[in-house]
């Protein structure tokens, strides 16, 4: 840098020395001690601004900043990860309580994660701003040409973020998958089906499939036990007998009704009714478990009442 102000103030000085020497000789004389100059400062000018990038990156990637940068993402890490894992614990205490903070821990993650790559640029490394918005966008155009799958997936998941489709903890369905929503990234999300195997599914997938949604951010969601039963049966007996076993269930959320339905159906090439038990479960993880007791128990008192036939297949 000083190099260049020696050049710019000589080639002024030389100028004004030109402007006020009348002599010709004199003139001629300065006129080609400028021409000689010019030339070396111009050479020595290259030299310094073609220097001048390695050095800039010597300063900002120096050893003692790679170091703590390091240091500090390492910090980062387990602090991040050692709070994920304190509010998963402590939410999975309560029912309400986990379907509320595992929906935060996706944002959290995130934010904290920006937070620390920040103070790693801005406060450590310290590069210019023109160079960080040139890298910027140099590393944006490779990689936009690279992973054009990744990036749509990012896409995916900060639209899934701001739209809230579902958050952690719900019981989504998405094509041919049901489960509980594990864990949400900017990539990806889990889901934890019935079956215990955890499928992961890109954001930008979702995206373009219906979601359907059974809980919504509540710790309590429908569950619908079926009973093909003789289409001469007495429903009504059937309905009070489908409402008790409901009621009487260690897994049944009474603030929500218990709805009990028939439909005509065929089955074995035989006429019958299709019996439908709609009851809320007070913890989404007790689904199937709901379900189970609950058809259990209906068929245990159809069989006592007599009103089926455990002979007779439907």
């Amino acid at each position: 840098m000083k190099n260049v102000v020696l050049s710019v103030l000589l080639v002024l000085l030389s100028g004004w020395l030109l402007a006020q020497t009348p002599d010709p000789a004199v003139a001629a004389s300065t006129q080609t001690e400028v021409a000689d100059t010019i030339p070396e400062k111009q050479g020595a000018m290259e030299k310094a601004v073609g220097k001048m990038p390695g050095e800039e990156l010597k300063q900002i990637f120096s050893f003692s900043k790679i170091f703590w940068a390091i240091v500090f993402f390492a910090v980062g890490y387990f602090v991040i990860r050692f709070l994920s894992r304190s509010i998963e614990t402590w939410s999975e205490k309560n029912a309400e309580r986990r379907i509320r903070w595992k929906a935060i821990l996706p944002v959290f993650k995130i934010v904290s994660w920006m937070i620390v790559s920040y103070i790693i640029i801005r406060g450590i490394f310290q590069p210019p701003v023109e160079s960080l918005i040139a890298l910027g966008a140099s590393v944006g155009v490779a990689v936009g040409f690279a992973s054009q799958d990744v990036l749509k997936n990012v896409f995916g998941g900060f639209v899934i973020l701001i739209d809230r489709p579902f958050k952690v903890g719900d019981k989504i369905e998405v094509g041919q998958v049901y489960g509980e929503v594990l864990d949400m990234s900017l990539r990806s999300t889990r889901i934890h089906t019935p079956d215990d195997s955890v499928v992961t599914l890109p954001n930008g997938d979702l995206l373009n499939q219906p979601i359907s949604n059974a809980n919504s951010g509540e710790s309590n969601c429908q569950v619908v036990a079926e009973i093909y039963l003789p289409i001469t049966i007495d429903t009504n007996l059937v309905r009070q007998i489908a409402i008790e076993a409901a009621q009487t269930s260690r897994f049944v959320y009474l603030a929500k009704p218990i709805v009990v339905l028939f439909f005509n159906d065929i089955k074995h090439n035989k006429l019958c009714y299709k019996m439908r038990l709609k009851a809320y479960v007070m913890d989404i993880r007790y689904e199937f478990q709901f379900k189970s007791e609950m058809t259990e128990t209906v068929l245990r008192e159809l069989l006592t009442a007599g009103l089926i036939d455990p002979k007779i297949s439907i």
